[in-house]
């Protein structure tokens, strides 16, 4: 896949419990960045990808991912071209990244990496038992539009209809997909674990609210969602045998 998806990130006013939670419910090694409120998260998960944890300066949670691109100022004047809207304009971190956001026409927030200048986001999950991070998902209002402004914006392969699956870049990536949500919106991110029903039971216990789940996508996916202690949406689900 053309710009791969290869970061993650949660953030809310209250970090701290954050971490608390994610690294409690899924077993992530955290490592905090000097200098910022900013955690890094291995998900010793052995696959996938890895992710952020930060502090909102606004006070504002969000949870959103990250598409490794060539020139982020140039996507963000495409986004904007095409309906999106700049929120982070271009940051240089000399030495660790070159990063932007935007939010899509739908206002769900969507991050920005420079391809070659990003070595966290390129890192591989160190092998463990801690619940990988190996999917994201787009819930917009309206399938065909949300699917035609990604095809568009990073050149992805999105299938029509009402879920259309991305597939994942060659060698390093996550894959996905781009629908419509009904009454519900979001950009987020998915672990895989090993029983949903306990994982969603274990996350309410440690102060979310599930939000769905578990359901039976087909004969061997099972998925589910809850939202963290700050309102972020976040994704599990179990990939059985056939």
């Amino acid at each position: 896949m053309a710009n791969p998806v290869v970061h993650f990130e949660i953030g809310a006013a209250d970090d701290q419990r954050l971490l608390r939670f994610y690294g409690e419910l899924f077993g992530w090694g955290l490592e905090a960045f000097p200098g910022v409120n900013y955690t890094l998260v291995d998900t010793r998960g052995g696959g996938g990808i890895n992710g952020g944890i930060g502090r909102s300066g606004t006070g504002e949670a969000w949870v959103s991912f990250y598409v490794a691109v060539d020139d982020p100022q140039a996507y963000l004047e495409k986004a904007e071209a095409l309906g999106g809207r700049t929120v982070v304009e271009v940051v240089e971190l000399p030495g660790d990244a070159t990063f932007a956001m935007f939010d899509d026409p739908d206002g769900l927030l969507v991050g920005l990496v420079h391809g070659e200048d990003a070595p966290q986001a390129h890192r591989r999950p160190s092998d463990g038992d801690g619940a990988a991070v190996d999917w994201f998902e787009v819930l917009g209002a309206d399938a065909g539009r949300s699917q035609a402004f990604y095809a568009e914006l990073f050149g992805w392969t999105v299938p029509s209809g009402a879920y259309g699956r991305v597939a994942a870049g060659d060698g390093h990536g996550i894959g996905g997909g781009v629908g419509a949500g009904g009454t519900v919106r979001w950009a987020t991110v998915y672990a895989t674990v090993g029983d949903v029903e306990a994982t969603l039971a274990r996350a309410e216990a440690l102060g979310a609210a599930r939000l769905y789940g578990p359901d039976q996508v087909d004969d061997h996916t099972e998925t589910g969602a809850f939202r963290d202690p700050a309102g972020n949406v976040f994704g599990v689900y179990h990939h059985g045998e056939h």
